[in-house]
């Protein structure tokens, strides 16, 4: 069993400099709440919306950070991190799902389109999902 991710959840991304940390926002329109807060799904990946930055991003495949590096003689310059997260977080939850989609677990990931891995660090809650 996996802990249900909520609303308030922190992140990691693995391209954040330092490793940085964000927290999920989950907006409360299922009705549906973990450990008091809006429960989230693997729908929740929307940049900026649902996850916030991380702070400063040191992609080389993000073309700010490329322009900035080139700009210092290929001296690896990190840019603002603005997620870039185009698809649902994966796996979710095999049997539990909110309005039809598969509830959002502690183990689940995400990635930015500029090459992070964004993992769940603390769930925002303790309850748990039968995960079959």
């Amino acid at each position: 069993m996996t802990q249900q991710v909520c609303s308030g959840a922190s992140l990691m991304c693995a391209m954040a400099m330092p490793p940085g940390s964000a927290s999920l926002t989950v907006v409360p329109s299922t009705g549906v709440a973990a450990g008091g807060s809006p429960a989230a799904t693997i729908m929740d990946f929307q940049p900026m919306a649902n996850i916030a930055t991380f702070g400063m991003c040191m992609s080389p495949s993000n073309p700010q950070v490329a322009s900035a590096t080139a700009a210092a003689q290929g001296v690896l310059t990190p840019q603002p991190c603005i997620p870039n997260t185009a698809a649902p977080w994966t796996p979710g939850s095999p049997t539990v799902t909110i309005q039809g989609n598969p509830a959002l677990t502690a183990t689940d990931t995400c990635m930015c389109l500029w090459g992070g891995t964004i993992t769940i660090v603390s769930a925002g809650q303790e309850s748990v999902v039968d995960d079959g």
